[in-house]
């Protein structure tokens, strides 16, 4: 009695690989389309919790450099209660999450990285240009107390151009979340590849200016309100 020996020809075997190539194409960049989408996402709502953060922050007179009874913004390193920055003393209880605490520097100063985003908060020095804090919370160049009463701006940008994000966001005391396309030949893109304070808006070197809308800024880039 004989056995039929029974298994996969090797056409079989070449159609069931073509067959999960073909799969593979179309899920693969579907995924990372999805992946880019919702880091942008998670960015856009972290900055929107920014601004909640801030106005309790300031509202709330939790930094006063200048004793004027008007409190002024922070940053990261004062904000989320990783130490005192500017303030007698460390917040209690932050306003923003813990997430926030590991405060990273880079040619341009510090930042906070989450979700395939790097986050950086400038605040208003002489004349309102911007200066941001160092790993301690500490700024190399002063901010000062009665322009940082009214001003501050942050950007978001990819940690890994195309592969962890494309678009790179605004927002500042408004409130209004901006966006550009970042698709310049110099795009932002993870550490020493922010954009600078200035970025978005209308004057050079004024973070107190208004944001450049619809048209070119002073990174060329155009700069749109996200929906």
């Amino acid at each position: 009695m004989s056995r039929k020996q029974s298994g996969f020809t090797l056409i079989e075997l070449m159609i069931v690989i073509a067959i999960i190539a073909v799969i593979a194409a179309i899920a693969i960049p579907n995924l990372l389309a999805a992946r880019l989408s919702a880091n942008e996402t998670a960015a856009i709502a972290t900055l929107r919790n920014l601004v909640s953060a801030q106005a309790q922050f300031q509202q709330g007179g939790r930094l006063d450099q200048d004793t004027d009874g008007t409190g002024e913004y922070g940053c990261f390193y004062e904000l989320s209660g990783a130490g005192a920055g500017r303030m007698p003393a460390t917040l209690v209880p932050p306003v923003l999450s813990g997430a926030f605490r590991t405060v990273a520097t880079d040619a341009d100063g510090g930042y906070v990285s989450k979700s395939g985003y790097l986050f950086r908060i400038w605040l208003p020095s002489t004349n309102g240009a911007g200066t941001v804090e160092g790993a301690a919370g500490a700024f190399a160049t002063a901010t000062v107390p009665d322009l940082a009463e009214t001003a501050w701006c942050a950007y978001a940008w990819p940690a890994a151009y195309q592969q962890s994000g494309n678009r790179t966001f605004f927002v500042n005391q408004a409130g209004d979340v901006l966006a550009t396309e970042n698709t310049g030949a110099t795009p932002y893109d993870g550490p020493d590849n922010g954009p600078d304070a200035d970025a978005s808006f209308t004057v050079a070197d004024d973070i107190t200016s208004q944001p450049a809308i619809g048209v070119p800024a002073q990174d060329t880039f155009t700069w749109r309100q996200v929906g």
